[in-house]
């Protein structure tokens, strides 16, 4: 039997794992770019959990460990792969629910669901992939839970088949062939399971070597908020924070608690999961509220603050901030307006031109810093509009995105944007006058026209399209694809914008990085115009974003 202290030293354990060797794991991603690499996006996902994992003590039921661990998995993942490993472990939960130990057939029941759940993630599944070495894993566990075999014995085979088919995926994928590497989602999973069975055989935990990566700071605070109005506007004077950890023998249905603090007070955020309810409100009697919430279960990080008191002390300078729920929550019914913008992007210049365009909020990140769910939920929450539309402007983001979602309290709209040139045409095509659908369309719409290249350098070498990749060879990447290689980061923004304009083309827009000066963006910029007709339009944008020395928009 696997024990929920188990599975807890299992989880810490395989944390330190993926974490010591994400630079390894980083080292086998094929494609060469400078990227948030699939070794550091599961070992940031991991560390989630790790930490969640430090506050359970011994004697805790597996299922409740299994689904601490998955609640911090989707808030914490990052990139594509680190949403998959959340999806595989969200999986593995349900498959131990009510386990109060796992069995073999409870292991192998939550390794399926663990698979099942990630191939439903993906609309086009790649074989070759995580995707394989889970499901391989949980066929082979499956197999030998029939013949009665324990939880160790079942867990020890799944490890054994990861190993096995991660051997296997160059033959599935001609990518990984060239390269002569393995899956790298593949292997980051295989360390996960290895480091895990290491705690179910042994009892022994692997130690970290390497000091945790620093999470990306979430969007900047509001500042200044408690000047705008005066403490007399404080209609309930008590911010009210707790969570609830739900009686399992009661069947309250969490909308009758959201329905009671409104009716005594206002700010009411009730956000549930199967076995916790979140609760924020603002209130003049937080007993009665605390009273209430008692009916549902026990009550833990309790947090009451005197807004009015808060106010006061903001006013005159003693508070060190405001609090962060006052910038969160006007109200859930009463917002300031229809429609709000979350976007992704790093870099001074980029910053100042998504507010400029009408941005609410900016997670800092992109290539090389991939925010996490809740990251995006974070910033999500800041904006004080009854729509919020977010725009990843990175492939790699767009599934933390999506898990985002559900876990908000308002209505979110994803426009998949794939770079910075189309989240900046999908915010200039968005019309207030224009209903949700409408905007949804023409926004998707205006995505998909622009034509983008971004000039960056091989963080490794590869050989992608027939050619070799050199460490530090500058690389052309247009619409997502990598279509040349340079020595010359000018000359290489030169070839790929003559080559997206083509004969048809009136606007390109240069967005040139902090490694550019002004001065050599408009050198650039002057040769595309004399190699292009009279009727297009070059001009050049300071990004100052890292990574990329230019992102070139046609349109």
């Amino acid at each position: 039997m696997i024990t929920g202290t188990m599975l807890r030293d299992a989880m810490i354990s395989a944390s330190n794992h993926i974490t010591n060797n994400k630079s390894a794991v980083d080292a086998l991603n094929v494609f060469p770019v400078p990227d948030g690499d699939t070794g550091t996006n599961m070992a940031l996902t991991m560390q989630s959990a790790a930490k969640a994992m430090q506050k359970i003590p011994d004697g805790e039921q597996v299922s409740r460990v299994a689904e601490l661990a998955a609640s911090a998995l989707l808030r914490g993942a990052r990139g594509n792969s680190g949403v998959i490993l959340s999806l595989i472990f969200k999986g593995i939960a349900e498959g131990l629910r009510g386990c109060v130990e796992a069995s073999g057939t409870s292991v192998s029941a939550a390794l399926t669901l663990g698979s099942e759940n990630a191939y439903k993630a993906v609309m086009k599944p790649t074989e070759g992939t995580i995707l394989t070495v889970v499901r391989f894993a949980a066929e082979k566990a499956s197999v030998k839970a029939a013949t009665g075999a324990d939880a160790l014995e079942v867990f020890e085979e799944a490890c054994e088949a990861a190993e096995d088919v991660l051997r296997k995926t160059p033959e599935m994928l001609v990518e990984l062939r060239r390269a002569k590497v393995v899956d790298a989602g593949g292997q980051g999973l295989l360390l996960i399971f290895q480091a895990m069975m290491h705690v179910f055989k042994n009892n022994e935990m692997v130690t970290a070597q390497e000091p945790g990566e620093a999470v990306p700071a979430g969007p900047p605070e509001f500042a200044g908020r408690a000047m705008l109005f005066d403490a007399q506007d404080i209609k309930f004077a008590y911010c009210t924070e707790f969570i609830i950890n739900k009686n399992k023998t009661s069947f309250l249905d969490a909308l009758l608690l959201r329905s009671y603090l409104e009716s005594i007070g206002d700010c009411v955020v009730v956000v549930e999961d199967d076995d916790i309810v979140k609760v924020h409100v603002h209130a003049n009697d937080p007993g009665n509220v605390l009273t209430k919430a008692l009916e549902y279960g026990e009550l833990v990080n309790v947090k009451i603050d005197n807004m009015k008191q808060q106010h006061k002390n903001a006013s005159w300078g003693l508070g060190d901030k405001i609090d962060e729920k006052m910038a969160e929550q006007e109200g859930e019914q009463v917002f300031d307006k229809p429609f709000g913008f979350v976007t992704v992007c790093a870099g001074e210049g980029l910053e100042a031109l998504f507010a400029d365009l009408g941005a609410d909020a900016m997670v800092s990140g992109g290539q090389t810093m991939n925010p996490s769910t809740d990251d995006l939920l974070h910033a999500i929450q800041k904006v004080n509009a009854e729509q919020v539309f977010v725009l990843p402007n990175n492939k790699n983001i767009i599934m933390a995105a999506k898990q985002a979602i559900p876990l908000a309290n308002r209505q979110v709209t994803l426009i998949p944007t794939t770079d910075i040139p189309q989240g900046i045409s999908a915010m200039l095509q968005f019309d207030e006058s224009a209903s949700l659908d409408e905007n949804i369309h023409m926004m998707q719409a205006a995505a998909k026209r622009v034509r983008s290249a971004l000039i960056t350098y091989a963080a490794r070498n590869s050989y992608v399209n027939g050619q070799s990749v050199k460490q530090g060879d500058i690389l052309g990447i247009e619409n997502g694809k990598i279509t040349l290689v340079d020595t010359n980061a000018h000359n290489a923004a030169l070839r790929c914008a003559r080559h997206l304009i083509g004969k048809n083309a009136a606007v390109v827009t240069l967005i040139f990085g902090n490694s550019v000066s002004e001065e050599q963006a408009e050198q650039v910029a002057e040769k595309i115009r004399a190699k292009s007709g009279s009727g297009t339009e070059v001009t050049t944008v300071f990004g100052g974003q890292p990574v990329y020395f230019y992102i070139i928009s046609v349109e």
